[in-house]
């Protein structure tokens, strides 16, 4: 028969009540009384009602993450290094997948907001104006995306589409084709913005082409318009996009990096059994997703203490907590030098 709280609390001598105290505000209960109780209910192999613990503290130890796609590589390490970082606070995660849908996104938060202390929105496809509307339902952390007033945590792909175009640019790449990603995303207007400034101060022309669908098929479905378009290099939305993009100019005759030469983001491990291998930008999901469970729980834990004063009691969230981590180029095998004739080969 499964330990109960009666068992714990006769085993190390206090009451009931402080067993609970124990598992639900730890902080309330004295250091050594908390460690006697912890290591009675380890041995008898006590572990407490969730369910019971929520009525009583109104924390359900519960964190929604909400993904655009859980079908891409990219968001995998994320949601593992939330996970592992939620256990070691004894929080769990639970996942869901919109499938690149605003309207599926919005309904999630609103199921979810009962059933969670909080809600990690990774890449949402909702406007800010949405997003800062659900975040009055449920405290909410915004992973990829910058939302004035919401807690963020972004990777710095300005930054390193910025990397990608100066590292074209030096191989004597001056026509460069950016594939773009789905309409509504925020890493896609980062990469465009940052990209064209970066083209431009190297007096090069960039020829946009997109939005399109962030997958396989979305990059090998533009393979031919970047033949027409005379460019030399690529830049794609992600690795994902770049690696069907290199299959539709395999199919083309067209060579990477020979004729043309291709640029990911995002440092998938399928960039690296390519051939010839991606070169990307490598962004830090996995700290993103470290990030994001710490952000929120201090979120939470802030509520908890008053920290935002009135704030807190008429659900007003706003805040300017935001972090920005850093991106890295890592150079590969799929780009090289312009072509002798500036332009990427007609193709069988």
């Amino acid at each position: 028969m499964p330990a109960t709280i009666r068992d714990v609390a006769r085993a190390s001598g206090v009451h009931i009540s402080t067993v609970s105290r124990t598992f639900s505000a730890p902080h309330l209960v004295n250091p050594e009384t908390r460690g006697r109780v912890l290591a009675c209910a380890e041995d008898l192999g006590y572990r407490p009602n969730r369910a019971a613990r929520a009525l009583i503290t109104g924390r359900t130890h519960n964190i929604g993450l909400i993904i655009a796609d859980i079908a891409n590589p990219f968001f995998p390490p994320l949601i593992k290094a939330a996970e592992g970082q939620a256990r070691q606070r004894d929080y769990h995660v639970f996942v869901a997948d919109t499938n690149e849908d605003p309207t599926a996104e919005e309904e999630l938060v609103h199921a979810l907001a009962k059933q969670v202390d909080g809600v990690l929105l990774c890449s949402p496809r909702m406007s800010n104006s949405l997003i800062e509307q659900v975040s009055r339902e449920v405290p909410v952390v915004v992973i990829n995306r910058q939302v004035t007033g919401l807690p963020c945590v972004m990777m710095d792909v300005g930054q390193g589409a910025r990397a990608a175009v100066e590292h074209l640019l030096a191989l004597g790449h001056r026509e460069i084709a950016l594939l773009g990603g789905p309409r509504g995303s925020w890493t896609n207007r980062e990469i465009r913005r940052a990209a064209a400034a970066a083209a431009r101060a190297g007096g090069a022309e960039l020829t946009v082409l997109g939005p399109n669908q962030p997958t396989e098929t979305g990059g090998g479905a533009q393979a031919e318009a970047v033949r027409r378009s005379g460019a030399t290099a690529v830049l794609a939305y992600n690795d994902l996009m770049a690696i069907g993009l290199m299959e539709g100019l395999d199919t083309l005759g067209v060579r990477v990096p020979q004729d043309v030469s291709v640029v990911g983001i995002d440092d998938i491990t399928l960039s690296r059994l390519t051939r010839p291998k991606l070169t990307t930008v490598a962004t830090p999901t996995a700290a993103a997703g470290r990030a994001a469970v710490d952000m929120l729980l201090q979120l939470d834990s802030d509520a908890t203490r008053g920290v935002r004063g009135r704030g807190a009691a008429t659900g007003d969230r706003r805040t300017t907590a935001q972090v920005m981590l850093q991106t890295e180029l890592v150079i590969r095998d799929s780009t090289g030098p312009v072509p002798p004739t500036g332009r990427p080969a007609a193709g069988a």
